[in-house]
């Protein structure tokens, strides 16, 4: 099961911790780790190349953590809510597979 927790400060997403995989299928034919990775990974770069932010990011087999301390601009809040809804939309679609927590 993958496990992702949105960190918010003041109603602004400022970062996110994802672990695991999912389990769904074999590796490279899993269609869940593929969506968070794309989620996530889009997210990552979107916030640097479109809002121009500098995200700290750690990265690993099954696990990245990205913080974006005060959550950017409403450039980057924008990115970060669209990847939150993917992230919702996701886990109501595979919910044995995710588990997504928001604080």
């Amino acid at each position: 099961m993958i496990r992702i927790t949105l960190h918010s400060k003041d109603g602004q997403i400022t970062g996110f911790e994802c672990l695991g995989h999912a389990g769904f299928a074999q590796a490279g034919q899993d269609i869940v780790c593929a969506a968070v990775s794309i989620l996530t990974t889009t997210c990552v770069n979107a916030l640097e190349t479109v809002a121009g932010e500098k995200p700290q990011v750690q990265a690993s087999s099954g696990r990245m953590v990205m913080a974006l301390p005060g959550g950017g601009g409403h450039d980057a809040q924008i990115i970060l809510q669209a990847m939150r809804q993917g992230l919702r939309d996701l886990k109501d679609a595979y919910s044995d597979y995710l588990l997504l927590n928001e604080q």
